[in-house]
């Protein structure tokens, strides 16, 4: 089997390193991961919304909070299967876990203002200019927007050349470590209507404007005759970190939030469960094409009382309880019941309790990944969580999303984030409306065509974090906010 890592991964876009260069002490990878954490967008996810908006409360999790756990189970992933899988048991099969701390802290970094509405805003505002999806503009922010280098070596910084050829390459990454962030292996057209069944729904992916970048990190990566599926390993490793996160420390936030306490979750609306168990069994067919197991109702609540089974467990005055023969049954019941009513309270509001318990499932699911190994690509082995443990996961994640995320409450926030991106849209795609874009936008705007200047309109509004976008609304729309001095 070859090498789990070749001298060609650590080759970079431009290219500009020459032996002997300054610390050369440090891995491509370390690298790689010190420029990421110094970038803007990797400090604007402290702005965007990971559950709840941060006007909420100073508790809860953002987008930034949320890549730094996602790193930390990746990289715990990495060096566990490092010491106890057999298949990285040697030298040259080891996993680098810095590549997979960068892709957990890079994952993120494409999501727009206002989560997933604010996605679907800016891909309705690009039918037929290419689209918009998160992970699509991770990449594009690594390879592009960022401002670490441009092709042309000598800090002659200009974004484009005499000739009008693009010559940004964002923070200049390691062809492995942008490897890492390419989770789905498909090409987002142009125009909607070239979409698998014209669907005008957000497609994952990356721009089809990027297809000679992705063809670039698979040949440093696999080599120019591989043309299979392509998800790296550190890819795999990240995504199932992803879920984990979500899974625990999403919960973690609406239990704080007194949004939901554990026991809430047995007693939700039929249609949350339905929609539960939908999805899970579309991601089964996808990830376990073996399985010919399906997911019920049922299966859902004994999975949560498994989880929160500390609720109804009994001690020694509830066991004392049930001996007594003069408690009825309707007694016996009404006691258990504000029994486990009080130790769900307790859960949902003692910090203690809610880390132990996020702890724990955080320690379970890390004890459920296993390795399908690729024969001839170890680079393309992928790391996955067993099947009862990804059941669970998913469980938990979807019970968020369908309970909390798509309630209401949060729609309301949501609806109006997809109002006001698509209003600063059209704002500025209005005639001489490039004026409202700051200067370095303003310049890349001014070399492209009608399909590049939309695509930097999108850049613009997609960077923005939730605060910006509102007081850069009000700016233009309402009757407060009115300032010539503060920067754009």
């Amino acid at each position: 089997m070859r090498p789990l890592y070749s001298e060609s991964d650590g080759r970079r876009v431009a290219d500009h390193e020459k032996p002997g260069d300054p610390e050369s002490f440090r891995s491509a990878w370390r690298r790689d991961y010190a420029r990421l954490i110094h970038s803007a967008s990797f400090r604007r996810l402290q702005g965007k919304t990971q559950v709840f908006p941060g006007h909420e409360g100073d508790f809860f999790r953002n987008r930034l909070t949320h890549s730094l756990e996602v790193a930390q189970i990746a990289k715990s992933i990495a060096i566990r299967l490092n010491a106890e899988h057999a298949a990285f048991k040697t030298e040259e099969q080891r996993l680098e876990p810095d590549i997979v701390e960068f892709a957990g802290l890079a994952h993120d970094l494409g999501h727009p203002p206002f989560g997933h509405n604010g996605e679907e805003a800016l891909d309705e505002c690009m039918q037929n200019y290419g689209g918009f999806e998160g992970n699509a503009q991770t990449l594009r922010i690594l390879t592009r927007l960022e401002k670490k280098a441009t092709l042309t070596p000598g800090g002659d910084y200009k974004p484009f050349r005499i000739s009008g050829e693009d010559d940004r390459v964002g923070l200049d990454l390691s062809y492995r470590s942008l490897a890492s962030i390419l989770k789905y292996d498909a090409i987002i057209p142009e125009r909607s209507m070239d979409r698998a069944g014209g669907s005008k729904k957000v497609m994952k992916g990356y721009y089809e404007s990027d297809i000679s970048l992705v063809a670039d990190i698979k040949t440093h990566v696999v080599g120019e005759k591989y043309s299979g599926e392509f998800k790296t390993v550190e890819c795999t490793i990240m995504d199932i970190a992803d879920d984990i996160a979500y899974s625990t420390y999403d919960l973690e936030d609406v239990f704080k939030s007194d949004f939901l306490r554990p026991l809430d979750l047995f007693a939700l609306s039929p249609k949350i469960y339905d929609a539960v168990v939908e999805t899970i069994n579309k991601r089964i067919k996808k990830q376990y094409p073996e399985s010919t197991t399906t997911i019920r109702v049922s299966d859902v609540k004994e999975i949560l009382h498994f989880v929160f089974f500390e609720i109804f467990r009994f001690g020694p005055d509830e066991e004392e309880l049930t001996k007594n023969p003069k408690m009825t049954s309707e007694g016996r019941k009404m006691y258990l019941s504000v029994d486990a009513q009080e130790r769900s309270q307790l859960l949902a509001e003692n910090g203690y309790y809610r880390t132990a318990l996020t702890s724990s499932l955080i320690q379970q699911f890390l004890g459920g990944v296993e390795v399908i190994l690729h024969d001839e690509f170890p680079q393309l082995h992928k790391v996955r969580l067993d099947f009862d443990t990804f059941v669970t996961v998913e469980v938990l994640k979807n019970i968020t999303y369908e309970a909390v995320i798509r309630d209401p409450a949060l729609q309301v926030v949501e609806f109006r984030g997809k109002d006001i991106i698509k209003r600063i849209f059209h704002a500025i795609k209005a005639d001489g409306g490039e004026r409202l874009l700051p200067k370095d936008f303003r310049e890349v705007y001014g070399q492209g065509d009608a399909v590049t200047r939309r695509r930097t309109i999108c850049d613009f509004i997609a960077g923005m974090t939730d605060r910006y976008a509102v007081e850069f609304y009000s700016r233009l729309f309402g009757a407060n906010g009115m300032t010539m001095h503060k920067p754009l």
